[in-house]
């Protein structure tokens, strides 16, 4: 399929890579890095994608640092944990590929820029229990990154979300937010560092109210960035890819819309498409993925993620797969608001529950963010309940000493101070007792009082028989250590009695376009499309339906970016010896003819 019909460039570069996140900008370093004219275009006016109000971690089996913290790792192992906990094994090569090659990727980013990450020892698997899982290690953050590094882009970088930031405002990683959030052993000097940081900063104080110090995903983002500009590789914002351009079945470029003109781009060795899922795209949810859905229900930047590198590989005759999975979370979105906030931390604490309309628990709440949302489906398609919305429930000790969802703390902001806009109808619910709770919630009201008094007796003694939660090593690291039962089990017996609505909400799409060990995108036939590539949410997981740990998004992102470009780059030096053999071969019968 050929639609090249204007020869005429507008640009011409070795090597374009469609959108900006962590992905896309590791492409195009390794691109640049391997000799090769790199143009990155993203279709926001901000760059960073999903990627940049992201936690920022990254999963990388048998990292060099492992070993130097005292662990153990093997690639045959994490193999078999990545084959163990999806069920079977794919077969396509990807999973080795990503574990041969991550810890490669990892050493080439901290090695050539300004990237840097750190293992999380005590940050465990999803399924540590698995067979080749681990009690740490794999799991790592990104370091923290000075804005000042990126000067003026600093303002271009897509600021992250207030959940991820004390007060709204001052940044934290992942392990002062972990003892803040969960009033953990250090509580109160870890806040008040946190707090004198930020507002010690005079200087910046002056110029931004986003804090100086860059953490989490802005972290990794920003870094990445800083990195580009050291090389000088250009970054094009607001400008969208309309379609790819193809001649004799290769993809050759893209037309892009920039500044009011429609722009024919050419890529002489490739093009990367690492534009995210479709989750922002309302008509391809209801067309791939569970019933109900809805684009708010996504922890996503709303309108930025539509599917677009995906419909373009499709309308090349581009194999997709695991269109019917996504990166499952729960969520709950504020009244007023068009992106929802993710729940990762709040089930797991003591004192709280997740029930169906049926007034029951349906589920572990503490189990990892992905499998709650198979839950939820599952309990609404095979008990005949509502679960997809449900309704998370807790007592006045839980809404007293944790945050849930935007509400803070009830001793930072009790009941009373609440926003007006958080009390409207069909969001919050408060009421003296459980019965009221039921009735204005909607829930059975006998099904509520005797799952609490059923869970209550149980979570005396720290357990929980029906649903296991707390029992795994991952469940108890956002319970709070200080419960006296049980970090993740608590009664629920305090009034008032609260409930807040929460969907299957998701934090990207996991099927996309299907690719090879080198990222290319593959055909219904199973055949490379030459000339492009995909990673990241664009390209069909290589976890399929699974979620192995935190970073496991971006780990593999990243990793299929520098791949593309390994790919690319051989790729371009395999052309080139074949023209010198052929000049050759030439020259040869060139001299036998006059000879």
């Amino acid at each position: 399929m050929d639609n090249n019909n204007n020869k005429v460039w507008d640009k011409t570069v070795d090597v374009i890579v469609v959108g900006s996140g962590a992905g896309a900008l590791t492409a195009a370093l390794r691109s640049h890095d391997l000799g090769m004219r790199v143009l990155v275009v993203e279709k926001s006016d901000v760059y960073g994608g999903t990627s940049a109000i992201s936690g920022g971690g990254i999963w990388i089996p048998d990292n060099h640092q492992i070993s130097q913290l005292g662990g153990e790792d093997s690639e045959e192992k994490s193999i078999s944990y990545l084959k163990n906990i999806i069920g079977h094994d794919p077969g396509d090569g990807r999973i080795e590929a990503f574990v041969g090659n991550a810890k490669k990727m990892l050493k080439y980013l901290e090695n050539n820029t300004r990237v840097r990450y750190e293992s999380q020892p005590a940050y465990a698997d999803y399924y540590p229990e698995v067979e080749g899982g681990l009690p740490g290690y794999r799991s790592m953050d990104p370091l923290p990154f000075d804005a000042r590094e990126l000067g003026d882009e600093f303002e271009k970088l897509r600021p992250t979300t207030k959940a991820t930031l004390m007060l709204g405002r001052m940044s934290m990683d992942m392990k002062q937010a972990r003892v803040m959030l969960t009033r953990s052993p250090g509580f109160l000097p870890t806040t008040l560092k946190v707090m004198w940081r930020y507002w010690s900063d005079l200087p910046w104080r002056f110029k931004s109210s986003r804090d100086r110090l860059l953490m989490l995903g802005n972290a990794l983002v920003g870094a990445l960035r800083a990195s580009m500009m050291d090389r000088n590789i250009p970054l094009w914002l607001s400008s969208p890819m309309k379609n790819l351009i193809t001649e004799n079945d290769t993809v050759i470029g893209i037309e892009v819309e920039k500044d009011g003109k429609t722009l024919r781009l050419k890529a002489q060795k490739g093009v990367i498409l690492a534009t995210g899922g479709f989750e922002q795209n309302q008509a391809m949810r209801e067309q791939y993925l569970p019933q109900p859905s809805h684009t708010s229900w996504s922890g996503t930047p709303a309108g930025q993620n539509t599917g677009d590198g995906i419909t373009a590989g499709m309308a090349l005759g581009a194999e997709v797969a695991y269109m019917e999975h996504a990166w499952w979370a729960p969520s709950t979105l504020p009244p007023g608001e068009v992106q929802s906030q993710i729940l990762f931390v709040e089930r797991a604490l003591p004192g709280s529950m997740m029930v169906n309309s049926a007034g029951k628990r349906f589920c572990n709440e503490a189990a990892p963010y992905n499998d709650i949302g198979y839950d939820m489906y599952r309990a609404d398609q095979e008990e005949g309940v509502t679960a997809a919305p449900c309704w998370f429930v807790f007592d006045a000790r839980f809404r007293n000493r944790y945050p849930c969802g935007p509400l803070l703390p009830g001793y930072a902001a009790p009941d009373s101070r609440l926003p007006d806009h958080l009390k409207k109808d069909d969001y919050y619910f408060r009421e003296n007792t459980l019965e009221a709770l039921a009735e204005k919630i909607g829930v059975d009201k006998e099904g509520l009082l005797n799952t609490v008094r059923e869970y209550n007796a149980n979570a005396q003694k720290g357990i929980d028989p029906e649903f296991n939660k707390g029992k795994s090593l991952f469940d108890r690291y956002y319970g709070d250590p200080t419960s006296p039962s049980s970090p993740c089990n608590a009664p629920l017996e305090k009034g008032p009695f609260y409930a807040i609505k929460v969907n299957a909400g998701d934090i990207g799409t996991k099927g996309g376009l299907r690719t090879d060990v080198h990222a290319r995108v593959l055909d219904r036939q199973g055949q490379a499309i030459p000339g492009l590539y995909a990673t990241g949410n664009t390209s069909a997981s290589p976890m399929v339906q699974t979620y192995p740990g935190a970073g496991a998004t971006l780990g593999p992102a990243m990793t299929f970016g520098y791949l593309a470009a390994n790919h690319i780059k051989n790729d371009m030096q395999l052309a080139q010896a074949n023209v010198s053999v052929q000049q050759n071969n030439k020259k040869e019968s060139q001299n036998a003819v006059e000879v």
